[in-house]
Order: structure tokens, then C-alpha cells, then sequence
């Protein structure tokens, strides 16, 4: 038996789902999230807990993965998902242009424009260095922070560029012989 799958999501109240076909339906307070559910794996509520069963042995593989997916879509609509990136190097900085659009600073010869998606927010602090991307679809939030992280890796020798807040990075040490 999967130890994820068989770990039951505590409900929240006023979260609700609802089961279309391969699909799950979760609202709650912050709004609506889809999930999908692998074929063979049925949920079911039991007293406030909602409870990823499979029919056979044969559906062991997605049964945790299900389950997680579930659960995750049951967070996002209570709490919500963040991930926190900084931007680290002299002049390099992050700007909202209106409501959905962040403009990068990051040393090219030009301003770097990102379009958000839909049930994407990002905050950025006063420095224009910390950026906090939320939003309640977790692979939306991490796909977005990436793609940010991604249009300047932090570099090896100097730790410049965007990355993660909680990111650990091991600095080389460059040319030995230089002077």
C-alpha cells in the first residue's frame, strides 16, 4: 500500500469537490482548482477527511501521486502557494508594470517583460529585489518562479542573477593563478 496514498486530506470547511469524470473540482474560499485523477483511483469523504482509494494493486504507481495532487489542490484553495526569489547584482532589479506584467533589469541590453497568467500575483518589495509570486495552483506558481529564475541563472563565480530565497549556492573559486 502507497504511505502517501493512504494518507487521508483533512478537509477544511468550506472547501468542497466534485468529481467530473477524470477530473476533481476543488473550491473553497481563495477560489477553484482542477485536479486531475488517474483512472482506477475513486475518493471518497469520510467524516471530514477525504480518503484516495485504488481499485487494484495494478494502480499502486499513481495512487501517491493522486492523492498529492488532490491534496495540493485542496491547500491552494485554503491557504494559497508562494515561492520567494531575489534578485542579487548591481542594478539588476524587478518592476509591475500595470497589473499583469513584470519588467527585468538584468544587465542585457534590454528590459526583460513578463506576461503573468491568470491566478498569478507577484508582490515586489521597495528595493525591487525580493519578488513573492503566489496564487493557488501550485504548478503554476513554481513554473512561473522558474521561468523567472531562468532568465539569469545565478552565475558560479560571482552569485549574481535570480534565485530562490531558501536556495543554498556554492560559490567557485575561479583562476588560481590570476593576480
Amino acid at each position: 500500500m502507497s504511505r502517501i496514498g493512504k494518507k487521508p486530506i483533512p478537509l477544511p470547511a468550506g472547501v468542497k469537490y466534485k468529481v467530473e469524470g477524470n477530473t476533481v473540482l476543488v473550491e473553497g474560499p481563495k477560489g477553484k482548482v482542477s485536479a486531475l485523477i488517474a483512472e482506477g483511483i475513486s475518493l471518497k469523504t469520510v467524516g471530514g477527511e477525504l480518503h484516495v482509494e485504488r481499485d487494484s494493486d495494478e494502480r499502486a504507481a499513481v495512487h501517491g501521486l493522486t492523492r498529492a495532487l488532490v491534496d495540493n489542490a485542496v491547500q491552494g484553495v485554503t491557504k494559497g502557494w508562494k515561492r520567494e526569489l531575489d534578485i542579487v547584482g548591481t542594478g539588476y532589479r524587478a518592476e509591475l508594470k500595470g497589473k499583469g506584467t513584470v519588467v527585468f533589469t538584468l544587465g542585457y541590453s534590454h528590459p526583460i517583460e513578463v506576461p503573468l497568467p491568470t491566478g498569478i500575483e507577484v508582490s515586489i518589495d521597495p528595493k525591487l529585489t525580493h519578488l513573492v509570486v503566489s496564487g493557488i495552483d501550485r504548478q503554476k506558481v513554481g513554473q512561473v518562479a522558474a521561468d523567472m529564475r531562468a532568465l539569469r541563472k545565478p552565475d558560479p563565480y560571482k552569485n549574481k542573477g535570480v534565485r530562490y530565497s531558501d536556495e543554498k549556492l556554492k560559490k567557485k573559486a575561479g583562476k588560481t593563478g590570476a593576480k
